[in-house]
């Protein structure tokens, strides 16, 4: 139960800055159903693992891939999957909470939170490379699989005849 409450919030969130960034809307349910796997994955891997990058990186290469499918499927830019569906795994309050700390003074505690937060990014970035990487081996399978699929139609494509 708590897994769906987790991924339901995720998939809205993804959805909701969609919509502030204004991504086609072709796209905002594949990028929440990115954004809400991705999250989960994160999640249940820091049940099992307490550290910062095997959950970051994990939820990050879950994103690079089904981004980089639903991406080819919707015919959108990676990037329109890939920035809402990231917005869960950003270290933004670990950002603030190192910035806070350095203006109050405590250098250790800054430290470590800006430590953190180099390390999550890190692990985001080499995620992404990671998915790139798979998704290239994978690509002309999944394109040909694709293919095969019933296509998705544009708002401007229905009620034409084929």
């Amino acid at each position: 139960m708590r897994l769906l409450i987790e991924f339901m919030i995720s998939v809205l969130s993804s959805i909701g800055f969609g919509v502030i960034t204004n991504i086609p809307k072709r796209a905002l349910l594949p990028a929440g159903i990115t954004g809400g796997v991705s999250w989960c994955a994160y999640w249940l891997i820091s049940l099992q693992d307490h550290s910062l990058i095997l959950p970051n990186f994990t939820a990050t290469v879950i994103i690079g891939l089904l981004g980089n499918y639903f991406a080819i499927r919707h015919r959108v830019p990676v990037n329109t999957i890939y920035i809402p569906s990231l917005v869960s795994l950003v270290p933004g309050g670990i950002a603030y909470l190192g910035a806070r700390s350095f203006t109050m003074g405590k250098a250790a505690s800054a430290a470590q939170q800006i430590y953190n937060v180099i390390l999550i990014a890190m692990a985001l970035a080499v995620g992404f490379v990671v998915a790139e990487v798979i998704f290239k081996a994978v690509r002309p399978q999944l394109v040909r699989l694709i293919a095969k699929l019933p296509k998705v139609q544009t708002k401007s494509q229905r009620g034409k005849r084929p």
